[in-house]
Formats: C-alpha cells, structure tokens, sequence
C-alpha cells in the first residue's frame, strides 16, 4: 500500500523530507508521511483563500460536492481503516466504523436544511439575519478519532462556505491524508488542502496571518496556547478539549445490567476517548458489586494489534501517552488503591497495556483528579449523592457525564446539576450525534461543534435591511 501524501490545491504535493510514523502494535516505524515546509503551508493557505471566492457563492453546489464527498470517502473505506488501524491501533471494524462515521457527517451537512432568519418583512420593512462564511479555517485533529474528528470539521465548515486547511497529529498523519486524497476527487481544487508534518508546523497554522478561524480537538494546555496565539489576530475559535468525566451510579443502579455499557462507556478505544468515563462514583450500598462487575469485563476482553480477530481493545497509542496511564496507576496502587484488575503493561512488544480497574481510590488522587486518556478506571465510593455532585464538579473540566438509574426522574434531577456539555442517563456519550451540539463547560473548551450549532459556529452574522416602499 503506498504511504498517502499531502494534498494542496487538489493535487498532490511531493514531500521534500518525511518522518517516521509507529504502529502501536510494534512500538516500530511502519511508515513514513510527509513533513510539510513553511513554503508547502503558505502555499495551502493562499489556494485555499483563492478558491473561497467562488465556493461562497453556490450553496447547491456545495451541497452536492459533499454528497459526493461521502460517495468517496465510502469507496476507499478499506485502504483509509487498515491505514487508521496501522498509525493508531484501534481494532480495524472499529476504523471502518469511524470511517464510515465520517461518510455520515458528511451526508448529514449535505442535507442539513439551512433555515432563513427573517425578522421582519411587513409594511414597516424588512430585515434579516444572513449567516456568512468566515474565509479560510484551520484546522487540526488529534490522534485518538483521526477521521471521524476530521469530518467534524470539513462538513460544516464546507457547507457553510468555507474553505480549509487541515493537519492531523503526527502520531496519526496517513488515514488522514489519505482521506484527503478521497476528498480531492469530489470537491473543487483548494476547498481542502490536508497536510501533516511536526513541530511547530500547527504553531505555524495558528499564527498564519490567512486563517480567518482555528478549529481546534485535542489536549486543554495546547487549547490555551492556541487561544492566546488567536487574539493576537482576533481569530475565532472552537476549541473541544480534555475532560474528566464522570459517571454517577445510584443506588437503585443494577451493576450486573448496567456494566458492560459503563465498562465500554470507559474503555472502548483503549480508552482513549475525549468524553469517556474517567471516573465511576459509586454508592457505598453496591459499590463492591460495581467494581466486581467491571473488573470481570476488563479480565475477560481480548486485548491484542487491531488486526487480530477478536480483538476489542487495542494498544495505547503513543509512547508519552503509554508512560502517562502507567504512571497514574502506579501513583494511585501507590497511594492505597486495589486493582481488581489489571494494573500492569502486557509482557510484549508495543504500548499494550491491561484494562484497569482501581478500587479504594478517591479524591485527592492524580488518576482521579486527572485526565487519565488510557485504559485505567477509578471507581470511587461515596455515601450520599448531593456528595456524588459536588465531587464530580469539583474539576475544571466539564464535557460530558452520565446518571446511572432504575428511575429516569431520579436520574434527571442528579443531571440538571452537573456542569457538563452533555449528560446521558443510562448510557454514556449517547449525545454524540451529527445532529446535536458537543461541546463543554470551563477547561473543556469554548464553542461547540456539529448541528446547525456546529455550523453556524463557522459563519459570522450580518444584518440586511430594507426599508419600506416609498
């Protein structure tokens, strides 16, 4: 399979120099992937702003350029998975869902129906709100959802008029521009320039004088750097950062119904999920029975390279990130916790670490009070839940959080009180949808992405008015 390359102005663009890219799996270099010059990026910015002249003006067009879009980015469903597989580790049907996730978003911009906001239009005059593309958007992705993130942020972005400049991390640079390379085929030259390369080329992007927005996925202290770089030039900005989520049981919660979709609300993709549960609070009545239920899943899943049949759970992606969940959990057993399971790396090659569960742990403690970003979960007991509330606001994050009930009223009145973007009863990340707004509270990030919500955070208002017939 050829590594994929850069695309600037709807052709490829020849790498004067590549850096190496690791499977996960091996902890080796499988690949390599372009690394792009300051020359290469100015020129993806100047193309890009070229091309929004005419992409502004034709929403039809649009429209029917991302239906076809989704059409090819479906047809190289499998090159783009097995590469996503390779760079980040996820098992490959859960590439080709997050693929196909991204042909979805796609669809869904195509055929999100724009509404007009008239104010007025009476014997007195007219008035209306028109939503007006911003220009050139940078963007840039983490490593975690590559593809699906992505498609978070050239849908709307594109439906609303704009055009883009894109840049995966550099742990996760091929399925990236390979979808790149999908999406050159359907839309106009310059609508979408993907390049990738290291440090400091997202510094770069950010502080380019073109890029009229940042749309920005990835960790809180890299949000706030962006966000000073961006008022130099008054940039907008969507910033979806860490979280700390919480999930919160009660006491008429069945542990044995309920575990295998709070366990998945945790670990799926080894964990490595912006809004995944990062803590469980627990009440002191089942708090045993919920370990136990947890534990009993992490023991049994198959932890193995994403290209192994029956695998659920893949490695950890990255050294930093490898060294960082390790690390947490010996500071957590450390300081008193119990693991139920897991607790250690896997004896072998790559970033594979056992699915953890602590118990005995409460505040106070790193893995706790920080985002972990790994396959390790505190379970944290507590006695009443205006106690469960308090502690699970008591962080400066806010994305999302989940109520655990037999009673959804119950579970209702614990949600109106958590400081989060989004709270799911009975399940966890259940709003993550094309067509609701994600976003979060305090550290968690500013704006919000997908819906009309979502694109609209990509235009800027302008009033028209008309004043009545003489």
């Amino acid at each position: 399979m050829a590594d994929p390359g850069m695309t600037i102005g709807g052709v490829p663009a020849e790498a004067k120099s590549t850096f190496g890219v690791i499977d996960p799996a091996t902890a080796e270099v499988f690949a390599q992937a372009p690394d792009c010059t300051e020359e290469q990026l100015d020129l993806a910015m100047s193309t890009a702003q070229a091309a929004f002249r005419e992409w502004r003006r034709d929403d039809e067009r649009r429209r029917a350029a991302l239906r076809e879009a989704a059409a090819s980015v479906q047809a190289d469903t499998e090159r783009i998975a097995a590469l996503l597989t390779a760079e980040q580790g996820k098992p490959l049907d859960d590439a080709r869902m997050e693929v196909m996730g991204a042909v979805y978003w796609l669809g869904y911009y195509a055929d999100l129906d724009v509404p007009r906001e008239v104010v007025q239009d009476d014997a007195n005059g007219y008035a209306e709100v028109v939503r007006r593309p911003l220009g050139v958007v940078a963007a840039i992705t983490p490593w975690n959802f590559p593809v699906a993130l992505a498609s978070w942020k050239i849908a709307p972005a594109l439906r609303a008029g704009n055009t883009m400049v894109l840049k995966p991390s550099p742990y996760t640079p091929l399925a990236t521009l390979a979808l790149g390379e999908a999406l050159a085929r359907a839309l106009p030259p310059g609508v979408l320039n993907v390049v990738s390369g290291r440090d400091p080329l997202g510094a770069r992007m950010t502080s380019h004088p073109v890029p009229r927005k940042i749309s920005f996925t990835g960790s809180t202290p890299t949000g706030k750097v962006i966000a000073r770089t961006a008022a130099d030039d008054l940039k907008r900005l969507t910033l979806e950062l860490g979280g700390n989520d919480p999930a919160i049981l009660l006491d008429d919660a069945d542990p044995g119904r309920i575990a295998d979709s709070l366990f998945w609300g945790a670990f799926a993709n080894c964990g490595q999920i912006c809004l995944a549960v990062k803590r469980v609070y627990a009440p002191r009545s089942i708090y045993a029975d919920v370990v136990e239920a947890l534990a009993e899943k992490a023991r049994a899943v198959k932890v193995d390279a994403g290209t192994v049949e029956g695998a659920r759970i893949g490695p950890i992606n990255n050294r930093p990130q490898y060294d960082r969940v390790a690390g947490l959990v010996e500071d957590a057993l450390g300081k008193g916790a119990r693991a139920a399971a897991g607790g250690a790396p896997l004896d072998r090659p790559g970033y594979f670490y056992r699915p953890t569960v602590l118990a005995d742990v409460s505040d106070g403690v790193a893995i706790v009070d920080e985002e972990q970003f790994g396959p390790a979960l505190p379970v944290i007991a507590y006695g009443d839940v205006d106690e469960a509330i308090e502690r699970a606001n008591g962080t400066p994050y806010g994305l999302t959080a989940s109520v655990w009930s037999a009673d959804v009223d119950r579970a209702r009145a614990v949600a109106a009180d958590l400081d989060c973007g989004q709270v799911s009863i009975n399940a966890h990340g259940a709003g993550v949808r094309p067509d609701l707004p994600f976003g979060g509270a305090k550290w968690s990030g500013v704006g919000v992405e997908n819906g009309i919500w979502g694109l609209y955070g990509f235009t800027e208002t302008q009033v028209l008015t008309v004043p009545p017939a003489a």
